[in-house]
């Protein structure tokens, strides 16, 4: 258990927290949320003990070890990667240097060999003759191969050191776990093994994840920073959010008598309830929920921007078509005779590891770019609004929020182009700022608000949750999911995906795989896994 006193820092004039008094139980899985600066990632290294608060303490139950997700990624360069992960638990780690050491003498005294007898003693009680097998599990389930085992950490990818650091992290079963933004650069495979050992996870686990199907999955409570404060809610993410507004919708009617408040609670708890994640903390947390009271349901001051895409005309039978569509990247084929036909109605998602593929095939599309060869013909009816992963070239120019907007819309009045503003969370004066100050999430938002205003039918986004904060992530995936149009899309959020697009097209090594269907049931439908499989295996054959 580790536990909270009277938590209280600051920087500079800004508070973060004050007077933060929370505990944190064995057996459960807290995901720490908040707005962007709230201070989750800070908390987590108070709690770890890397930086210190201005006033309280953190206490920890006597002999419970803290494991934490390093973000140094170059910290072990000169460590074999088997050897990081086993330097996850310091003790064990430093056991068996000595040991080594002491082993390693040309002179062995009677002295060293009574120290290394408490040495082995102590090793096998720290279960050390399993932590070469237990580190290279770890190892396989978040896809690091055998080959990199042996190889030194200076020469791996970084893709690979951010796997070989949480491995190092989950290593030798920690008392207490904290994780900031585990699933950064994890594959889908390698998520899905996390989410099953956090969910078989018999301790105490604190997460910081913009992930919200990984919180879904594996969270027992949600610890909310808000206000300088931390509340705790029990359940996962969608619980806390679709509770706190009905909190707020409660709150601004004031004439609803309480008698109506908790009736309608309890038919919330009890459709929530229903619904509740297949897990071991699936039963404990039904218990929870259905505890609750009228006064456990708070709301949030966070805001969320208002999302919405309303075209100004609607699509006709002809939406776009693809024909024989190949392009290059410095001599290097990344699309090869691509085939497409958008069809009305189409949200498709687009799926797989050749992200460069995704990327291409969307700056193709949206005119930034020119295939080697192929074509590709928008309908009539069709306006297409296009979203890129790298937006950094839109924001060159000094100029106002205002001012930039109204380069997309130039018959909007200022008090218009404000008033729209405002709904994306940038009120009053901040709709007078520079955009070259603008952080990663306002611009996005930036971003979003221009596609909104050109009234388009069919929107391309590639990756748009990228520097979101989850406020935001919510907005923006309850507004395509209503959306009218046509969306062409990738993401790496898995949430994001299942419940925006109807329609799943995967990139794989040995070609595409295209499927009428959403992301969950594309995953679960085993002869699509059993082709999947086949064309890796095949690409892997062929690449030897």
């Amino acid at each position: 258990m580790i536990t909270t006193s009277n938590i209280t820092l600051s920087y500079g004039e800004q508070l973060l927290f004050k007077d933060v008094n929370i505990k944190f139980l064995p057996g459960n899985c807290y995901g720490l949320i908040g707005a962007n600066g709230a201070g989750k990632s800070t908390f987590l290294k108070i709690l770890s003990g890397e930086i210190e608060a201005d006033k309280g303490e953190i206490i920890v139950s006597k002999g419970e070890r803290i494991a934490v997700l390093k973000q140094d990624h170059y910290a072990f360069n000169n460590y074999q990667v088997l050897e990081t992960v086993i330097m996850g638990h310091k003790e064990l780690y430093s056991i068996m240097k000595e040991r080594d050491e002491i082993y390693a003498k040309a002179d062995f005294s009677e002295e060293d060999g009574l120290r290394a007898a408490e040495l082995e003693s102590n090793f096998g009680e720290l279960n050390g003759w399993e932590s070469d097998s237990e580190a290279a599990k770890l190892l396989a389930g978040l896809g690091v191969a055998e080959e990199f085992h042996t190889k030194k950490m200076a020469d791996i990818e970084d893709s690979i050191k951010v796997r070989v650091l949480l491995a190092q992290a989950l290593f030798g079963e920690p008392a207490i776990l904290l994780l900031d933004e585990p699933t950064n650069h994890l594959d889908l495979n390698s998520i899905m093994w996390l989410e099953n050992f956090l969910m078989q996870f018999k301790n105490t686990a604190i997460i910081v994840s913009h992930d919200r199907h990984f919180l879904n999955t594996v969270c027992t409570h949600i610890a909310d920073i808000d206000f300088q404060r931390i509340q705790m809610y029990v359940g996962n993410y969608d619980f806390w959010y679709l509770s706190s507004q009905l909190a707020r919708k409660q709150q601004a009617d004031l004439k609803t008598k309480r008698e109506d408040k908790i009736a309608e609670l309890k038919q919330f708890i009890q459709r929530f309830s229903a619904n509740v994640a297949k897990s071991r903390q699936a039963t404990s947390r039904k218990k929870l929920i259905d505890k609750l009271t009228i006064d456990d349901i708070k709301a949030t001051s966070r805001r969320f921007p208002y999302v919405h895409f309303k075209p100004d005309r609607e699509c006709g039978k002809n939406i776009l078509t693809i024909e024989h569509l190949s392009a290059s990247i410095e001599g290097k084929k990344i699309l090869d005779d691509f085939h497409l036909i958008v069809n009305p109605g189409d949200k498709i998602a687009f799926v797989g590891p050749n992200h460069i593929a995704k990327t291409l095939l969307f700056q193709i599309l949206a005119g930034e770019t020119k295939a080697d060869s192929g074509s590709f013909t928008w309908g009539v009816t069709i306006s297409p609004a296009y979203y890129p992963k790298d937006n950094d070239k839109f924001f060159e120019k000094d100029m106002s929020l205002v001012d930039w907007l109204s380069q997309f819309k130039q018959t909007q009045e200022e008090k218009d182009l404000r008033g729209f503003l405002g709904r994306m969370l940038f009120s009053g004066d901040e709709a007078l700022k520079s955009v070259k100050v603008l952080s990663g999430g306002e611009k996005v938002r930036c971003m979003l608000s221009r596609m909104m205003i050109t009234g388009a039918n069919a929107l391309i986004f590639d990756e748009p949750t990228n520097h979101l904060d989850l406020e935001a992530i919510t907005a923006l995936n309850n507004a395509l999911k209503d959306f009218n149009g046509i969306i062409l899309f990738s993401s790496h959020d898995h949430q994001f995906v299942t419940t925006v697009a109807n329609r799943i097209i995967e990139f794989t090594p040995d070609g595409i795989i295209d499927r009428m269907m959403n992301f969950d049931e594309y995953l679960e439908d085993e002869k699509i896994q059993e082709l999947r499989d086949r064309m890796y295996h095949q690409h892997l054959n062929l690449s030897i």
